[in-house]
């Protein structure tokens, strides 16, 4: 699931310019072909071809993993916010089922994980945050506190898009599949018809949302998004980042 390798300065700086000459425009679509190359850099990433070869340093998962959690304890309260600002019940009722994967399904990941890579739980329950991690944080707290329903959406749904994307893509898969658990299972939750299908009705959300916005606000929801997809690929940048001060990761810690 490539397509970001739009130059974003040939892209039509509106929604409006863009739409005109297609003839079923979608909102989302736009707002990825804005991102660029950096589409890619987020779904091609070092860390999705390791993690589905099997080549990914343990080291490495475990600093991602520790991040990762300290990422989704925020997600967890957005993901509430966004119940209260949906604008419909069956879009309250998506939300909470996703909410109840994050706290059920993937938190059970997160636990068998840290066991399974000697992660204690000291670490894990009081991590210090790489910078990404923080920016992440800022940027989703920001979105769902001073904008509405379509800025949440506008960080949530290239968050996971991005998730899927690389998680689907069959240029990345390996036949057989990683033989660490913990590997395997994270690419599952992500590849899921569950997964897909939710990633699908997040966009329709944002496609409806951003259609009908006002041009200053649709430039908002591009600046959300685009900074969500650059964050998505420092994040995983950051994971490598020290790999070669191995001891304090093998200890369980994150530094």
């Amino acid at each position: 699931m490539t397509g970001g390798s739009d130059d974003p300065a040939a892209v039509p700086a509106t929604y409006a310019d863009w739409a005109a000459d297609r003839s079923e425009p979608r909102f989302t679509d736009w707002l990825r072909a804005r991102t660029g190359d950096t589409w890619d850099e987020a779904t091609r990433h070092r860390f999705a071809r390791e993690l589905h070869d099997d080549t990914l340093d343990d080291v490495v998962f475990r600093r991602y993993l520790l991040q990762d959690y300290a990422f989704v304890e925020t997600l967890v309260g957005v993901l509430g916010h966004a119940v209260g600002d949906a604008p419909t019940m069956d879009a309250k009722s998506r939300l909470v089922d996703f909410l109840g994967t994050v706290t059920g399904d993937e938190n059970d990941f997160f636990q068998h994980s840290f066991v399974a890579l000697d992660i204690p739980e000291s670490r894990y329950e009081e991590p210090t945050l790489a910078a990404p991690t923080a920016a992440f944080r800022d940027l989703l707290l920001r979105a769902a506190r001073e904008g509405g329903y379509a800025e949440t959406l506008a960080v949530l749904v290239p968050a996971e898009w991005v998730y899927l994307s690389w998680a689907t893509a069959d240029d990345l898969a390996r036949e057989t599949g990683p033989d660490r658990f913990y590997l395997q299972e994270w690419i599952e939750l992500h590849a899921v018809p569950e997964f897909e299908s939710f990633v699908g009705w997040l966009r329709t959300e944002l496609d409806r949302e951003g259609a009908t916005a006002s041009e200053r606000r649709q430039a908002r929801l591009a600046e959300l998004f685009c900074r969500t997809v650059a964050l998505e690929a420092a994040f995983f940048d950051a994971a490598y980042e020290g790999k070669n001060s191995r001891a304090p990761l093998e200890a369980g810690g994150d530094h």
